[in-house]
């Protein structure tokens, strides 16, 4: 019967005839039998044995599908799954997450999913990555429309699929309700649908939430001084969801840690206002590096808040060795600003802080790898 079933979407999903649903209906009427209940059928030992769920998952789901007396549907939507190409993984996955899947109508929901999606471009291994994104939406026949919307909006399934991966929120909120107003409002904040589909790239909630909470966020992102228009208020707008009073009380954390002027942080969070987002324990951290290691001024960083975006093991220590052991043995001049080599590329870095010194310093690419992976060679060991 899986068998029969893999060939019946196989067809389906390659058949150029006008109307594919029609062929399956007649194929799968003409071939499966009328199946009675299966005395013998344990949900349980059917989501262990066949679906690869764990006992516990397993134990779990089965309190959702305790009316099954049968395996035949959800064999119908196993085939139907390897027929798409999924692994077992990703359907005992798919099933943890959504026992329901195995009760929906293959002939009647799935497979004309499926071809809706086809019509609108989606191959077949992208219709199967949606599956597993979208979970309980794709069992929906209402998620082809609301794919063609948002394919016209991120520009690509590939970038669509970006979003999803951080919720299949905008699988599950109403188009017409939710998504088409936030995004109308967004316009008239000055973002255009590119803006709009950076934003909501890895911030897929702003297009969820209600539009009320949307306007709030807005109008926190232009209290904390960065505009509508500016470049910084797609990052604004990410840290506005955290609420005006946990940014309030970041704002005042940096001030005192930075010693910052009211005028210095405002500076500072228009520059980068998802410093906003990183937390006490890591900013304590580099602000301890710059400030007392490095020596930097408060002021200085405030006028580069970038230096507090960088990876502090990854980044801002090992360049901060590499630039201050050149110095010191007369490699580099010492008005070389720190900042600069931070903000460079790390192609661009070693071309120009590593690569040129092989030879008077032949260790110092060996050393700088070194301080990349969390270790202090002894020639960084400064007194």
């Amino acid at each position: 019967m899986l068998r029969l079933q893999r060939c019946v979407l196989t067809q389906l999903l390659s058949s150029r005839s006008a109307s594919p649903v029609s062929h399956l209906r007649r194929l799968i009427s003409a071939a499966a039998p009328v199946v009675s209940p299966n005395p013998s059928f344990a949900v349980e030992n059917y989501l262990v044995d066949t679906c690869g769920l764990t006992g516990a998952q397993a134990l779990k789901a089965s309190a959702k599908l305790n009316h099954l007396r049968s395996p035949s549907n959800p064999d119908a939507v196993l085939a139907f799954l390897a027929g798409l190409g999924l692994s077992s993984a990703h359907v005992a996955a798919l099933v943890a997450k959504d026992p329901k899947f195995l009760c929906a109508g293959v002939e009647r929901t799935l497979a004309p999913v499926v071809v809706g999606l086809t019509g609108l471009g989606l191959s077949r291994p992208e219709i199967a990555r949606l599956v597993s994104l979208g979970g309980a939406q794709f069992r929906c026949r209402s998620i082809v429309s609301s794919l063609q919307y948002y394919l016209h909006l991120f520009g690509s399934a590939e970038k669509l699929f970006r979003a999803l991966k951080y919720g299949s929120c905008l699988l599950s909120s109403d188009l017409e309700l939710v998504i088409k107003p936030n995004v109308a409002f967004l316009e008239e904040c000055g973002l255009d649908p590119c803006d709009i589909a950076k934003l909501c790239t890895c911030a897929p909630w702003l297009l969820s939430t209600n539009l009320e909470r949307l306007q709030a966020m807005v109008a926190c992102a232009e209290g904390i001084g960065v505009p509508r228009g500016s470049g910084m208020f797609r990052q604004a707008l990410q840290v506005a969801f955290y609420g005006e009073e946990k940014i309030t009380a970041k704002v005042d954390h940096l001030k005192n840690m930075f010693r910052w002027s009211d005028a210095e942080v405002r500076i500072a969070v228009c520059k980068a206002p998802m410093v906003l987002t990183l937390s006490k324990d890591l900013l304590q951290r580099k602000s301890g590096f710059l400030v007392s290691e490095v020596g930097l001024e408060p002021a200085y960083v405030a006028h580069r808040l970038t230096l507090l975006t960088y990876s502090l093991e990854g980044r801002l220590r090992p360049r901060y060795y590499a630039v201050k052991f050149l110095k010191e043995n007369g490699l580099l001049d010492h008005g070389r600003d720190y900042y600069a080599a931070v903000v460079l590329r790390e192609k661009v870095f070693m071309e120009k802080f590593i690569c040129p010194h092989k030879k008077a310093a032949p260790q110092l690419a060996k050393d700088y790898a070194a301080a990349c992976r969390g270790e202090v060679p002894a020639r960084f060991r400064f007194t």
